[in-house]
């Protein structure tokens, strides 16, 4: 101590920030620090403890290398390099590899990432990872039913994740559980965490001050299987808050407003920092709401710094020593340098921040609640509201819950409940738990509400809704985080606003879209008018949280002698065939399975709709491959010509036939091919179905990097009007392919019909690992290549 405060004298009592940073680490760090936090595990279910010794080490390489003031989503990303000291930074142009802490899977997209893992070889997760049964609980009529019908129905997809996590030590938490981004929050999000999640609200965590980050399934085996993830330099955006919220407005009020400045796209490319004094004026749990709706303005993730709410929330679920850890690493790790700069700010007074409302059909399309009942009789919108639903992964919080029901219990009191049907979905068990105990689930059903199942239920379309026809044009108000065409009830004329869950509830009450509770009265059962009093609510619960039935099962120790169940019989999983490895040779006479002009997004590739329930049946769900892609041949959909047999056929179908004959294919594409959902489906069926390449004008950057996990050639014209030489009869070979090396272009031979020959360049961007993978068949097979080796 003595030799810090000597050097910083000699400083004449000032210190940039890097130096005062240095001064912190090796001072207040390295030594007991790092021996405490050894000693305190990330969660109550894994051994592994805080990685902050690792992080704070890595710190001090990266800020001795760039040698200016950090943001704090800089500060836990760079910590978290594979390589430190030598790799590039540099905002929105470098590839990072990275090697997060541990990773989080929802059963829909776990099914397909852990038959990828088992394809790997190896024996076990390299990184603390866990499943969660979250999605495929429709809501019909209530929890208790509706979860035991859910149980019935997908009991070979829950048996399958339950055996896979064992076999590979992966925790497994039952339906019934909650939803994965709430049982993150209260289980393993911890300040600094860097995970990632194969879902896209997986931002929630940083409510606690962690990066996370929604991807897909592909990446998720990847860093399961110990190969650093590779993400884009994000460039940081920052929102400083000021004031205080108060009155009706909420912290979901925050992120609204924010949709509305940046829009659905604003985000993209970029992490959200919130900072400034506002910041303190928000609950951890409010903070989460903020990073989780993050996901609706295309950003990588979002993030609050380390502070005292934070803690609390740490110590009422039972983490007190995690908190006590983050508090020695609070001012150099868990906060941003002063003086550091942001791409953009963005500065949001909460004082005079007005209750918002947005939609319909976008969350960006902001109404402030004083003007949102003329925006819909201007618009044309349903006044009348239909439904009201509070809860989801957004908005299920105790103090959440609490406000509400401070709304409820006043509107009672005046002879007053829910002029509508009212659901109310807890975030986690623990949640439901905790609110039945406290008697608020008591006051919301006395209101009319229905407590629904803890899941995801009617926020992700799992609603079996009756009260409308099809086509029926209505209006719903949520609390949820999407409001997208159809998103809720599969209705195309219901018109879903989303809000607060106080919002909701007060709009339940009136059952119309024009009222505002900050102003407007209400007739009671006797007669009287009465203005509903602000809402309220305790930020955490004063007897503590109740933690319900345990619904937590661990893996063993030793899988080796588990087996994995899936029935060979089975329409909804399957087990994966490794793909076919690269036999050295030029990729001759391929044929063009199809062209697709125009707009080819992942959708497109591969639908959803009816096909997720053959998420984890790559043979099935191939029958959806392209078919919604439109053929440049003939402008039409899914009908494209066998050029073996002459005839017209679907192009799962036509594909198939090629691949029973042994002939490889390519598909060609426009400009940003396979932009959208991350959906590594996208890419594994076309691999499955004989594909060797795709060559397109340009990619989405997620759909390109699946691709080449699969084992296919992604290639992009470097002349783009090269698009129009290719033709739906043409015979397409790939040259060169043994000296295939990063930055090289390959060679392309286009054989006509007419037997003209014409040849083109093609690009890639293929680095060393990567044509690794190419040379395997698949990174899979690369994984099970090294294992076998070690």
């Amino acid at each position: 101590m003595a030799h810090c405060m000597r050097v910083l004298h000699r400083q004449g009592g000032k210190a940039s920030s890097v130096l005062l940073t240095e001064i912190q680490i090796r001072c207040f760090h390295i030594s007991p620090l790092a021996a405490a936090a050894s000693k305190v595990a990330m969660s109550k279910f894994d051994k592994d403890g805080l990685p902050y010794d690792k992080l704070m080490k890595n710190l001090e390489i990266v800020k001795k290398r760039l040698n200016r003031p950090l943001s704090l989503s800089e500060k836990v990303l760079y910590s978290h390099l594979d390589d430190p000291q030598n790799q590039d930074i540099e905002r929105g142009k470098s590839y990072l590899r990275l090697r997060p802490d541990r990773v989080a899977m929802q059963d829909a997209t776990a099914q397909m990432a852990m038959l990828q893992f088992i394809s790997s070889g190896l024996k076990r997760v390299a990184v603390p990872s866990t499943i969660h049964c979250d999605h495929l609980i429709e809501a019909q009529v209530g929890g208790t039913k509706d979860l035991a019908r859910a149980k019935d129905l997908n009991q070979e997809v829950y048996s399958f994740l339950s055996s896979a996590g064992n076999k590979y030590g992966v925790g497994f938490w039952k339906p019934g559980s909650g939803i994965i981004h709430q049982i993150i929050l209260e289980n393993y999000a911890f300040p600094g965490l860097l995970m990632i999640g194969t879902d896209s609200h997986t931002p929630n965590g940083g409510g606690l001050g962690g990066l996370c980050i929604g991807v897909g399934g592909a990446d998720a085996v990847d860093v399961m299987a110990s190969i650093p993830w590779e993400l884009k330099c994000p460039n940081v955006i920052g929102v400083k808050l000021t004031g205080k919220l108060g009155g009706w407005t909420s912290p979901k009020d925050i992120i609204l407003k924010v949709a509305d400045i940046l829009t659905v796209k604003g985000g993209t490319g970029a992490i959200v920092e919130y900072f400034g004094p506002g910041v303190d004026a928000i609950s951890c749990t409010g903070m989460a709401t903020i990073c989780n709706m993050g996901a609706e303005i295309g950003a990588t993730t979002s993030v609050f710094p380390y502070n005292s709410r934070m803690s609390d929330y740490l110590k009422a679920t039972k983490r007190g020593e995690i908190a006590g850890e983050a508090d020695k690493v609070k001012s150099v790790l868990l906060n941003p340098d002063e003086g550091c700069k942001y791409d953009q700010v963005i500065e949001i007074n909460l004082d005079t921040l007005e209750p918002h409302v947005n939609g319909p059909f976008t969350p960006d399309l902001a109404n402030p609640i004083s003007k949102l009942g003329d925006a819909a009789k201007k618009n044309g919108w349903p006044v009348d509201i239909r439904v009201g639903l509070i809860g989801s992964c957004t908005n299920s919080s105790y103090e959440d819950m609490g406000r509400c029901a401070s709304i409820v219990k006043e509107a009672m009191n005046h002879g007053l409940k829910s002029k509508i049907p009212f659901n109310v979905t807890p975030g986690s068990e623990q949640i439901r738990a905790t609110i039945e105990r406290d008697g608020i689930a008591k006051t919301l059903r006395d209101f009319g509400g229905t407590v629904l199942a803890n899941a995801c239920g009617p926020c992700i379309g799992q609603w079996d809704r009756k009260d409308v026809k099809k086509g029926e044009k209505n209006t719903i108000v949520t609390s949820y985080n999407r409001n997208f065409t159809g998103r809720n009830d599969a209705n195309p004329a219901t018109h879903a606003f989303v809000t607060s869950p106080e919002l909701v509830t007060a709009l339940s009450i009136a059952g119309r879209l024009d009222f505002d509770p900050t102003k407007d009265e209400l007739t009671g059962s006797d007669g009287k008018k009465f203005k509903l009093s602000s809402p309220f609510g305790d930020e955490l619960p004063t007897k503590g949280f109740d933690p319900g039935q345990d619904t937590y099962e661990a893996p063993v120790a030793d899988g080796s002698t588990v087996k994995v169940d899936v029935s060979p019989k089975s329409q909804r999983l399957q087990l994966l065939e490794p793909f076919d490895k690269w036999n050295g040779k030029d990729l001759e006479d391929l044929v063009v399975l199809i062209k697709v002009k125009g707009k080819c997004t992942t959708d497109h590739i591969s639908a959803a709709g009816p096909w997720l329930k053959y998420r984890g049946h790559l043979d099935n769900i191939s029958n959806n491959m392209f078919i919604g892609a439109t053929n440049a041949e003939n402008g039409e959909m899914n009908k494209i010509k066998n050029q073996l047999t002459g005839e017209w056929g679907a192009v799962p179908d036509v594909a198939r036939h090629y691949k029973a004959n042994k002939i490889g294919w390519v598909a060609i594409g426009d400009d940003n091919y396979g932009e959208g959902s991350s959906r590594e489906h996208a890419a594994l069926e076309p691999r499955h179905l004989g594909g060797r390449a795709i060559i397109v004008k340009s990619f989405a950057r997620i759909h390109e990097t699946n691709l080449k996990k699969q084992g296919l050639l992604p290639l992009t014209f470097s002349n783009p009007s090269d698009y129009d030489k290719i033709q739906p009869t043409d015979k397409i070979s790939l040259k060169g392919l043994a000296n295939l090396a990063p930055g090289k272009q390959v060679e392309c031979e286009i054989k006509h019909a007419d037997g003209k020959v014409e040849k083109i360049l093609l690009n890639h961007s293929l680095n060393d690992l990567q044509i690794g993978w190419f040379k395997a068949g698949s990174a899979l097979n690369r994984m099970k290549e090294l294992a076998a080796k070690a």
